[in-house]
């Protein structure tokens, strides 16, 4: 069955924005055209003509009683196997460091009130829920719980694939040159459903910086697969850093496959040494990820200027990292502007660009064309796009974020999946 929306507003910045008929068919958009509830229908040259008229009548029809149509939101940077939301609270016992949060999270993680596959399942409802319509997460391997949490999240993953896109990162937190076996822990997650092999701060926290880049570039080429590396080194080891992903990245043809995930580097170093950091990575065709941290914004629009796909993520959620984040990805899209202290609209309105079609090219592995929202076809919401979009009512895209309500209606190829705040179905 098809679907049209009626009376909807798509990706409006004013609050009197004309209402547009939204019709859908197969999973995509196959048609927008001006409201019948519009008291003027402009001649925009999308008329109805009667193929649509036929196909309007084989729709189901849904009054979207003025509200907004906005694109399905993504988190492309998550840890589905630490976090403890609805969960008794737990009060906040790492040190500090990159390895105490490590090792905390190592001491408590199989303490928590669920199974990391019904944890996992628990957090990915609420961040569809919230109008998430993808998901690319990490999953621990190391040489303490092998691959126990890795197969959790990636059945969880499983069980919500007929209403997520998802990825999988096989991801050494503690390493891969100081913790014994984790070579081939990746090599067999990689084996068993991981789409990508990650790394951590190769040269600050493995400190092996070419052995450490090698094995997961080597991983990557045996299987074919993509990267996603942890970069929180800045300064000159992160520069460092960043050029030898490059460098690999263009020796081995991976373009499109690879993402700096935090990139701290580009906020850490001077502005023209980010210039340069930037221009490698664009040339080199790897993508960013952020979770919008309360210190050190990506440089967006240097970002955007270059062509480069950001897209944004929450980390995790409640956890033993952080007791923040609570799986709404409106939030964190609000978030995204606030730590970029972005207060005009367009900027704001640019957040959302990130926390969807950013995300959705990062996973792609594709740049940005440079098309505005609703001219994209591949990842807005033009003619032809996928039919992934959340309805909220509100009077524009930053009213929208500024003020996160609630009630929305979350719709995945055309299918509605989420509303009210609940995954339709239950937690899975």
């Amino acid at each position: 069955m098809n679907l049209t929306l009626t009376d909807v507003r798509l990706f409006p910045r004013h609050h009197d924005d004309p209402a547009v008929d939204v019709e859908i068919a197969d999973g995509r958009i196959a048609a927008i055209t001006p409201s019948r509830r519009n008291d003027r229908r402009p001649d925009d040259g999308r008329g109805e003509d009667e193929s649509r008229s036929h196909l309007r009548e084989e729709s189901e029809h849904i009054d979207g009683r003025g509200r907004l149509l906005l694109p399905g939101l993504g988190d492309v940077h998550a840890h589905l196997d630490s976090n403890r939301m609805g969960q008794t609270f737990r009060p906040h016992t790492a040190d500090g460091t990159l390895h105490g949060y490590i090792m905390n999270d190592r001491a408590n993680w199989r303490h928590g009130e669920r199974s990391v596959r019904d944890q996992a399942s628990y957090a990915i409802a609420a961040i569809i829920a919230s109008g998430g319509t993808r998901i690319r997460s990490h999953a621990q391997i190391d040489a303490d719980c092998s691959l126990d949490r890795f197969a959790g999240v990636r059945d969880a993953l499983a069980a919500h694939a007929d209403v997520l896109d998802a990825q999988l990162v096989a991801f050494p937190q503690a390493g891969i040159v100081r913790e014994p076996r984790v070579r081939d822990l990746l090599d067999a997650a990689l084996s068993e459903g991981a789409d990508l092999v990650g790394g951590l701060d190769p040269l600050q926290y493995d400190r092996d910086p070419v052995r450490h880049l090698d094995i997961v570039f080597g991983l990557a080429e045996k299987h074919g697969k993509g990267v996603d590396i942890h970069l929180h080194e800045g300064g000159s080891a992160g520069a460092y850093s960043i050029e030898e992903i490059a460098h690999r990245t263009k020796t081995l043809g991976l373009e499109g496959q690879v993402t700096i995930s935090h990139a701290f580097a580009l906020h850490t170093n001077p502005e023209s040494e980010v210039r340069r950091l930037v221009e490698l990575i664009a040339e080199a065709g790897i993508s960013c990820t952020t979770v919008a941290p309360s210190k050190g914004a990506l440089p967006l629009r240097l970002l955007a200027e270059h062509g480069v796909a950001v897209g944004l993520g929450e980390d995790g959620q409640r956890d033993y990292w952080s007791p923040y984040g609570d799986g709404d990805l409106l939030r964190r899209t609000w978030q995204l502007a606030f730590t970029n202290s972005f207060r005009h609209d367009e900027d704001i309105e640019a957040c959302l660009d990130v926390a969807s079609r950013g995300g959705a090219q990062v996973m792609a592995g594709t740049r940005p064309a440079g098309l505005p929202l609703t001219e994209d076809a591949d990842f807005g919401l033009a003619v032809g796009a996928p039919a992934d979009f959340v309805l909220i009512d509100a009077d524009t895209v930053t009213s929208a974020i500024m003020d996160t309500p609630r009630d929305r209606d979350v719709y995945k190829g055309g299918v509605l999946v989420a509303s009210g705040g609940r995954l339709l179905g239950g937690v899975r």
